[in-house]
């Protein structure tokens, strides 16, 4: 669901009051992404956060109070926002109608010490969302943009070009338009009543079209023509209302996750979907993408970690799977080593010169051909069938070693692509990274070495939780943490507990410490953790095994956060994400 022209109105004029601020920080965290920092200059002097998002599927310009991690080294869109908006005071922010378009108007100070006004532009048009920079009052010139567009075929945005507004269409302004207006332009159309209102509205989305139809006729396929008064005056009630009286809401599905965001009560949905009521648009808007903006960061930043793990987790298994198949024809040996002794047994039959031979088999019985080279004497023949037969076993023996070693690094590249995808943070993918690196993944370059040494100093803590019986969970966030979780934090008497089979974290249950026996609500709730951080997370019914931590051990030379353990119990749990948040919150 993006965000539409008429919730973007409520987002501009509640951001009326940065007006005055001045530019403090600007950093790009991700690809499509730039958050300027505004220094408030009236009571406290506060600062607060504007986020300009580009990407495609959560485009949008807000206030917002999510963390965000500056990249190392800032891309080269950034250090060219820093030079033209850094220090700049913030004069205005317009609208054009009900255009999904925001300009926020910045007086700053040239290179040659002139003041000139450039405008920051945010286009929050789903696949054609851009953040421009521009510079001009008579003719307006692109200085740069997020994305430069250069096809032909389409609005070009490169810079030093003059930059042209998309083409509106003639339609009515919800904020400016008496509702009666409206209701006249759509009375006599053929069309659905959603359908008319998209047609004659800008800047509204299909859900606040269906609501309109859901509110004054209960049917959101309702016909226009077929509206009699009464439905009329309530779709003029409740247009009025919708300016006058927004009520920010956020809709979820039967799983959670978020479907739609809108500036009036949804109820199209019924009772199955979720309803969660705001104070601001901005609050809105910020925790509608929120989320799924940092997934993606992240994803976007692990990318190149991902193709790594998922190369070796693919060349591995096509090893794993040629060995076992080499494997399974090392089960005829023994016809080698019976061949050897029949040669053996019969040997003043046979001659130097014969192909084959047809022998009594006294292992079973029956009359057995076998193969002879004429080149050979019988003996060598003998001798050349039992090499062939301690070849197949010395094969054996390596292949089944090569095979439980190829299995283990599967299981240890699985908990790394597990790790991948639940970091959070640019300092979780660099102990990731240099994980890798030694165990041989990849090959250290001197950008990596440079942010070793960085991670040198840089040592990351597990999540905490606190159970509803008081009781401290640390859960590991990487397998480097998770050893040092299970074999230096915890003690020997605290809980240990992984999900059965499956990649996950390792988690601790710390009993040593709070002198009370241990419940079994503990355990379930800490058993929940383990399935919610691991690959089980999307699955009900997971097994997770726990047991003290002095039956967990390491054996010698085992990969990061591989472990064996004994005297263990398994519990089977669903994970509840509203569960596992409430934990946090208590450790906090």
């Amino acid at each position: 669901m993006s965000l539409d022209g008429a919730l973007l109105h409520f987002v501009k004029d509640e951001l009326s009051e940065l007006v005055g601020a001045r530019v403090e920080k600007i950093y790009q965290p991700s690809r499509d992404e730039l958050v300027v920092a505004l220094r408030m200059l009236s009571g406290a002097r506060v600062s607060k956060k504007l986020i300009f998002s580009a990407n495609s599927a959560s485009a949008r310009v807000c206030l917002t109070e999510a963390e965000f991690e500056n990249p190392k080294t800032p891309p080269m869109f950034c250090m060219l926002m820093r030079k033209h908006l850094s220090g700049g005071k913030l004069i205005g922010i317009r609208q054009d109608g009900l255009e999904r378009i925001l300009y926020f108007d910045f007086e700053c100070v040239n290179e040659i010490g002139d003041i000139v006004i450039n405008t920051l532009c945010a286009e929050i048009m789903g696949r054609s969302a851009n953040i421009i920079l521009l510079r001009g009052e008579s003719e307006i010139r692109v200085i740069d943009s997020i994305k430069r567009v250069s096809d032909e075929n389409s609005r070009r945005i490169l810079p030093n070009i003059i930059y042209e507004t998309p083409p509106r269409q003639d339609r009515l302004n919800l904020f400016e338009t008496e509702p009666s207006e409206i209701i006249a332009k759509i009375e006599n159309s053929p069309d659905r009543l959603s359908k008319a209102l998209m047609t004659v509205l800008e800047g509204i989305a299909p859900v606040f079209a269906r609501e309109c139809a859901f509110y004054s006729t209960g049917d959101i396929d309702a016909v226009c023509c077929e509206l009699n008064e009464e439905q009329k005056s309530r779709l003029c009630e409740f247009l009025e209302n919708a300016k006058s009286s927004p009520k920010f809401t956020e809709i979820t599905d039967e799983s959670g996750k978020k479907k739609e965001l809108s500036f009036v009560n949804i109820e199209q949905y019924g009772e199955s979907f979720g309803v969660r009521a705001f104070e601001t648009a901005n609050a809105l808007v910020d925790d509608f993408y929120a989320k799924s903006d940092a997934e993606d960061r992240i994803r976007q930043r692990s990318r190149d970690l991902l193709k790594t793990v998922n190369s070796a987790y693919e060349r591995t298994l096509r090893k794993l799977e040629i060995r076992k198949k080499e494997l399974s024809e090392c089960g005829g040996r023994e016809r080698l080593r019976e061949c050897g002794d029949l040669i053996n047994a019969n040997i003043y039959r046979l001659e130097k010169g014969m192909t084959k031979c047809v022998l009594e088999d006294f292992y079973s019985g029956e009359p057995r051909e076998i193969s002879l080279d004429a080149r050979l004497a019988p003996a060598q023949n003998a001798q050349k069938y039992y090499a062939e037969y301690r070849k197949l076993c010395n094969a054996e023996e390596k292949l089944t070693e090569l095979i439980t070693s190829g299995n283990g690094e599967l299981l240890y590249l699985d908990s790394v692509l597990d790790c991948l995808n639940r970091a959070e943070t640019d300092n979780e993918l660099s102990e990731i990274r240099r994980e890798l690196s030694e165990q041989g993944y990849l090959r250290k370059d001197k950008q990596m070495l440079k942010a070793d040494k960085k991670l040198s100093d840089f040592k990351s803590s597990p999540l905490k939780y606190i159970s509803s019986d008081g009781y401290e969970i640390l859960v590991g966030k990487n397998n480097r943490q998770n050893d040092l979780l299970t074999l230096k934090t915890a003690k020997a008497t605290d809980i240990w507990l992984h999900v059965k089979d499956i990649a996950g974290s390792h988690v601790i249950i710390r009993t040593a410490d709070n002198g009370r026996p241990l419940t079994q609500r503990t355990i379930f709730e800490a058993a929940q953790l383990a399935a919610y951080h691991s690959k089980g997370r999307e699955s009900s019914g997971v097994p997770v095994d726990y047991t003290m931590v002095k039956f967990v051990k390491k054996p010698a030379g085992a990969k990061p956060g591989m472990v064996i353990f004994t005297n263990n119990k398994t519990m089977f749990v669903t994970p509840d994400e509203s569960v596992v948040e409430k934990l946090r919150e208590k450790g906090k």
